[in-house]
């Protein structure tokens, strides 16, 4: 069993012992840990919206934390099924004092957990992850609402319908140029809220599509995160079909991944890369990706003459940088979108709105469209640590290893750019490894050189 406790929120397998594993008087402390410090912002009246994505043990998960906050005197808007960009967005669009996505993203469906967000329906800061995380730490007795102050339950089964409508009205989406050009694709939503948020999204846009994995009925029909490895029904059909793209989503649909018209994957660094290539051309501005994220938007950006800007990992961070640096266009390597015109936070939805006004403006196959992208290829592997081994230690080496070296940067990890490549090694916050990221313009280079680098790191790390 597995219980993760981060600035972001709780994610952990379910079921074992509270403090172990994701059980239901882990839910009930976390939850009234953030409505407490909710409450502290919003003494008079205090609103937190609700969503979850399709995993099997949602609607219980989503029970307990809403029914904790409700007898801690906290009105709840109830989304039910929903995506984590919605119920990002729903905070602003409903004025709420903050908002919880009830979903374990990409992990497998035996996990769950509340991602949090704050009033402006963005993920929690450092500063205020560590508050509700001391609150819910802390030996202070937890103060429930008397019977008639208990918190009213409403639901709201508009936001999605105003989320697509919101990006339908952003200026640089083709809404008229994608009706009129007959698209046909393949989706695989697997098995969990994509199913209804991608066809709502397409049947706006006047796309056809064929589904496949699009039941929702709490199981995941493959492994849920993205990645090529996961998705070989969905390159099938799409060959079968002879659909123009396929389309697939993680569970809480805030990643973006795409298969060609061929069956080959389109890559998920590429989707970020690929709307860079088509908005900048309309809205010209800074961008700004993570460390680990391709060398290819640096590149897409600076031939529009605009900065592009690294981050730290993490949305948090990202989101960060991008209001620091006025950016329009952000996001992570992971297929994961960020407009500010819309709302910090990744969207899927947005990300194929944008792809499809690209795809009908290029008039090209989708694997033509990726082949004039800038190409790289990124190898990402891990090591795993004996006990006892502190993965600081390893990095604080690397750093003090290659401190002369002019393309250090250590805000995250350690990061080393080279003239046509890159490293990135950087620790995990949940497991004892240190993953290696690497970029190269071969596969055979990049992997070299995550070898290479690992190789090193098996040199020095001794208990």
């Amino acid at each position: 069993m597995a219980l993760i406790k981060s600035i972001s929120g709780i994610r952990g397998t379910i079921g074992g012992l509270p403090g172990q594993g994701l059980t239901p008087v882990d839910l009930v402390a976390l939850a009234a840990a953030y409505g407490r410090w909710l409450k502290k912002a919003h003494p008079t009246k205090t609103t937190v919206v609700i969503g979850r994505d399709g995993r099997i043990t949602g609607p219980i998960v989503q029970s307990i934390v809403m029914e904790t906050l409700r007898m801690m005197g906290i009105d709840i808007i109830d989304a039910g099924l929903s995506t984590t960009p919605t119920i990002e967005m729903a905070v602003k669009l409903l004025g709420t004092s903050g908002g919880i996505i009830i979903t374990a993203s990409h992990n497998p469906m035996n996990w769950n957990a509340l991602k949090l967000l704050n009033a402006e329906g963005e993920f929690l800061n450092a500063d205020e992850g560590k508050q509700v995380l001391k609150l819910a730490s802390s030996a202070e007795k937890i103060e429930f609402a008397e019977v008639t102050e208990i918190g009213k339950y409403s639901t709201d089964e508009s936001l999605l319908s105003r989320h697509i409508n919101a990006i339908l009205n952003l200026d640089y989406v083709d809404v008229q140029g994608i009706k009129n050009a007959n698209l046909h694709v393949v989706v695989d939503p697997i098995n969990s809220s994509g199913a209804i948020a991608i066809p709502a999204l397409l049947d706006a846009l006047g796309v056809g599509y064929y589904m496949i994995h699009g039941e929702i009925q709490g199981v995941f029909g493959h492994n849920p995160e993205p990645l090529a490895a996961h998705l070989k029904d969905l390159s099938d059909a799409v060959v079968e079909h002879k659909a123009d793209f396929g389309v697939s989503v993680d569970p809480d649909v805030d990643r973006l991944a795409l298969v060609c018209e061929d069956g080959t994957m389109f890559g998920e660094e590429n989707t970020l890369v690929a709307v860079a290539d088509y908005m900048l051309a309309i809205k010209p501005g800074p961008t700004v990706s993570n460390l680990s994220s391709s060398r290819a938007l640096r590149d897409v950006t600076e031939r529009f003459a605009q900065i592009y800007t690294a981050s730290a990992v993490g949305e948090v961070n990202v989101v960060a940088m991008m209001k620091a640096t006025q950016a329009v266009l952000g996001g992570e390597g992971n297929g994961g979108v960020i407009l500010p015109d819309l709302h910090f936070g990744r969207d899927a939805l947005a990300g194929l709105a944008l792809i499809l006004s690209y795809f009908v403006k290029r008039t090209k196959k989708l694997s033509e469209i990726k082949s004039a992208l800038p190409i790289y290829h990124m190898s990402k592997k891990k090591v795993n640590l004996q006990e006892g081994v502190d993965p600081q230690h390893i990095l604080d080496y690397m750093k003090v290893k290659y401190a002369n070296h002019e393309g250090l940067n250590v805000i995250d990890g350690v990061k080393i750019d080279f003239d046509e490549a890159w490293i990135h090694m950087r620790k995990s916050n949940t497991e004892p490894i240190i993953r290696i990221y690497a970029e190269a313009p071969t596969m055979e280079e990049a992997n070299k050189l995550t070898t290479n680098f690992i190789n090193e790191i098996l040199a020095t790390a001794r208990p």
